[in-house]
């Protein structure tokens, strides 16, 4: 199913005592570009979720946050530094001696000098923490991916729609070409019997310029290469690979077969009708940098 590049999930849940968020989102981008912001001492959870990603993901510039908070810690322990303590308590008493303060240092007093403090955690098992993660990251993904796959839907729905507005002028212009033989055969006959103020005209040169003529704006191998170009455009898009830059070459080939037609042509409706197949072609290309 095609996908859009733009996308968001996010899902929150609590295993083994840790309350995990993660939020997945994206943009358009040409390749798999990949950036994180994950809760400190977490870093080890970036590659993995780079590769785990990048396994589900094509395209796109993917930003991911992860926050875990820690429920239940018992397996934590606060040490004191007692040296740094006995040297804040020292310098409190000789602040009181020498500016005759009152001497009332308590435990709460020595307290609000923090670094005197250290926690002390359990090493986690960082197979643990990443199973964990991984299935909160899963069940954003298929948030993430429902919503890719919606908005591609809609791309691919819009670019159809356009392909089949070009095929319907393709097939005026291939009505339309041999017209402008004939009429160029008339007026060819009309200037000549002017010139040389005769009706006995040479059919045969007539004939023989109108020959040149429509081998010089004949369309009919453009317009043929350009349906195939729109039916190899219509298959990708019902592909379940990620066809993005597939589809922006396949474009680009059928603007170049378009540039051809408009170059050849000697006649105002059909130039009018190129200038519609470039302008609806151009909207498909906006279209499909949003396609993964």
């Amino acid at each position: 199913m095609i996908r859009s590049m733009t996308g968001f999930g996010r899902c929150e849940d609590t295993i083994n005592g840790r309350d995990i968020i993660v939020e997945i989102k994206s943009v358009n981008h040409r390749y798999f570009e990949f950036s994180s912001r994950i809760t400190r001492g977490y870093g080890f959870l970036d590659e993995k979720l780079k590769s785990y990603l990048q396994s589900q993901i094509f395209r796109g510039k993917i930003d991911v946050y992860v926050s875990i908070a820690t429920l239940e810690d018992t397996d934590s322990q606060v040490l004191v530094n007692h040296s740094l303590a006995a040297g804040y308590v020292n310098a409190l008493h000789e602040l009181a001696q020498r500016y005759g303060l009152r001497d009332d240092i308590s435990v709460s007093t020595v307290s609000r000098y923090s670094d005197i403090f250290t926690v002390h955690k359990a090493p986690d098992d960082e197979e643990i923490i990443w199973n964990a993660v991984k299935e909160v990251t899963n069940k954003a993904l298929d948030s993430f991916i429902r919503m890719r796959e919606a908005e591609g839907a809609r791309l691919k729905a819009d670019v159809l729609q356009r392909a089949e507005t070009i095929l319907e002028t393709v097939g005026k212009i291939e009505e339309r070409s041999p017209q402008t033989i004939i009429e160029y055969q008339q007026k060819l006959k009309q200037r000549l019997s002017e010139m040389l103020n005769d009706s006995n005209i040479d059919e045969q040169r007539i004939l023989t310029e109108a020959a040149i003529f429509a081998d010089k704006i004949a369309v009919a191998e453009e317009t043929v290469r350009l349906r195939s170009h729109f039916g190899q455009f219509s298959n990708m898009l019902n592909s379940n690979e990620a066809v993005g830059r597939k589809l922006d070459f396949i474009v680009q080939e059928m603007n170049r077969e378009t540039n051809t037609i408009g170059s050849k042509c000697v006649d105002s409706q059909i130039a009018y009708m190129v200038v519609d197949i470039k302008a609806e072609i151009e909207k498909i290309r906006e279209q499909i940098q949003n396609i993964e």
